[in-house]
């Protein structure tokens, strides 16, 4: 008989919370079945088995990511949309590797690669630019992601006295330009790990948007604006460049 206080939403935010908890490999239905306080049978009333389960949570974390505003400049927006990702993959460290893997993508999914795409369109990158700037901006983070979660350290005096055991247990003249890294960089106040991120992102858009001007075919600028007399777009007269631009 089915679990009368169970639904969809509810065993997906359950199974949400349990990969958040253990990670997907550990994940199973028994699992999340001991986790919601009911059998495995319930669940698989409402959900037909783990891959649903997968593509439903994938789904969920898809939507949590803010989709590129529509007010601002294709590569603040996609900045902005970039940023969001990144925290919300920190919340859910599991999920990078699946997030482009579901071939049964749900509508959450389907929304926000909907807008992603609108955005750099609508920014006046071409078909070919706009498919090259969504695989380098979701290789660098979903990339960045993964290699957050899995340093061994969280920052602050945890990552100094590794840095430091590192650097003692090495013979200088074997790596001096590692322990140097190490000494003057690394260990020096202030450092962390995550404001590579922003100058990474930074990088990335500049010259994605340098590129998409090389690409702009004649009488159309890459910034969804068409260029006044003169050479200058209606969107310079009126606003500044993004830093991405």
């Amino acid at each position: 008989m089915a679990d009368r206080t169970l639904t969809r939403d509810r065993v997906l935010a359950g199974a949400l919370a349990l990969a958040d908890e253990i990670g997907v490999e550990a994940f199973t239905m028994r699992r999340l079945a001991a986790a919601l306080g009911t059998k495995p049978m319930s669940i698989y009333y409402h959900v037909p088995g783990k891959e649903e389960i997968l593509d439903g949570i994938i789904d969920l974390v898809f939507g949590e990511i803010e989709a590129p505003p529509t007010s601002l400049p294709w590569t603040e927006a996609m900045r902005r949309r970039c940023r969001s990702a990144r925290e919300v993959l920190r919340r859910h460290p599991w999920a990078p590797p699946l997030m482009e893997s579901r071939t049964s993508p749900g509508p959450l999914s389907l929304a926000h690669h909907d807008a992603v795409i609108r955005c750099l369109r609508e920014g006046g990158l071409s078909w070919q630019m706009t498919a090259h700037a969504y695989a380098t901006l979701d290789a660098f983070v979903y990339g960045f992601a993964l290699q957050e979660a899995a340093l061994p350290f969280g920052g602050g005096e945890e990552l100094g006295d590794l840095a430091s055991e590192l650097t003692e247990a090495l013979p200088t003249d074997r790596y001096p330009h590692f322990v140097a890294f190490t000494v003057e960089h690394v260990l020096q106040p202030g450092y962390r790990f995550a404001d590579s991120f922003d100058v990474g992102l930074d990088l990335i858009l500049a010259g994605l948007s340098s590129r998409a001007r090389d690409d702009s075919p004649p009488g159309r600028v890459a910034g969804g604006q068409r260029p006044r007399a003169g050479g200058q777009s209606d969107a310079s007269a009126t606003t500044k460049p993004s830093r991405g631009d």
